[in-house]
């Protein structure tokens, strides 16, 4: 028999930095399309690792002179090289001891969620690509049966990690932890193994300073609207996110936009469209790839990093201050 001590232990062995549980009630309240146990219903316990984006990452983008680091270190290696790997490895001991798992990474396309309202559950999949799949889901799958939900189901990582305890949802709707604050990205494992769950974080870390609304290069956080969630018999809430402004602003565009890439009028065009649309622009296309993160991260990742490292409510701790970025 696994014990949760034992589960632990082995996943920062084989390359997490975070570990938490959840108890499958915790998601009840949730709609069977963005509940995990809507795939795995006969799962006693949901396991959350969290693997770090370095802190060094982000020097880069902060002078305005490296971006692909962040990008293809911090975001995309993450989801498609280090989760899978830790995952595979994490998830050996399960089937060794005579128990089913369900590895799940941050690395899906979600191709279902064309159709959702982004305020239904606070998160719409802001990255789709409309050339690939159609504006309504239901021209992609359907339910296998009436009481089902058709495929691929959704579930939000931050909101397995908050019924996990690893950390809250901050203003800005980005996962903050006690360890790292926003420098993570979160994989989860769905089990039959009976594990005993980890108590929700009290919260705490967010302070509503309004960084990340001031600092977001797209203007997409609302300083007034909320969304509101109801989890593990609580309700949880963020600033609404206009999910338009975010898409564009993650791929260098924005009002407030700092890309040392854009520059001709053509660039700005190019980078100001919703992005997958704009990728006919000669220089658009291959910077979405290599250099993903070309400010959007300024507000929602770096302002809050720095504001949580000037409280010292941070454990992981620095011999020098990240400060502010150049533009």
């Amino acid at each position: 028999m696994l014990t949760s001590t034992q589960v632990k232990a082995h996943a920062l062995k084989a390359g997490a930095d975070l570990v938490g549980i959840a108890a499958p009630e915790r998601f009840a309240e949730l709609p069977d399309r963005y509940n995990p146990m809507s795939a795995f219903p006969e799962a006693k316990s949901v396991i959350v690792l969290g693997i770090r984006i370095f802190r060094g990452l982000y020097r880069g983008v902060q002078s305005g002179t490296f971006y692909a680091g962040l990008s293809m270190m911090g975001y995309a290696s993450n989801k498609w090289v280090f989760q899978p790997v830790t995952l595979w490895k994490f998830c050996s001991l399960f089937e060794d001891a005579g128990y089913e798992t369900a590895p799940i990474p941050d690395a899906f396309p979600w191709s279902n969620l064309d159709g959702i309202d982004p305020d239904e559950m606070g998160q719409d999949f802001i990255d789709v690509n409309p050339a690939f799949f159609g504006k309504d889901s239901r021209d992609f799958s359907r339910p296998v049966k009436d009481d089902r939900p058709a495929p691929d189901i959704y579930f939000q990582m931050r909101l397995a990690a908050y019924c996990a305890g690893l950390g809250e949802i901050g203003d800005s709707g980005v996962f903050l932890t006690p360890e790292y604050g926003p420098r993570q990205m979160f994989a989860v494992v769905l089990t039959d193994a009976e594990l005993d769950p980890d108590p929700i974080f009290p919260g705490g870390l967010c302070d509503h300073c309004g960084k990340c609304i001031q600092q977001c290069p797209g203007c997409a956080i609302s300083s007034s609207e909320k969304i509101t969630v109801r989890i593990a018999g609580r309700e949880i809430s963020w600033n609404k996110l206009d999910f338009a402004k975010c898409s564009v602003a993650l791929h260098g565009g924005g009002e407030k936009a700092c890309n040392p890439f854009m520059v001709s009028e053509e660039d700005k065009a190019g980078f100001n469209q919703q992005p997958y649309t704009a990728a006919r622009n000669y220089k658009f296309g291959p910077i979405v790839w290599s250099g993903r993160q070309i400010g959007a991260w300024r507000g929602c990742h770096m302002a809050c990093m720095a504001h949580l490292e000037e409280r010292g409510v941070l454990k992981n701790k620095f011999k020098t201050r990240f400060g502010d970025c150049q533009c």
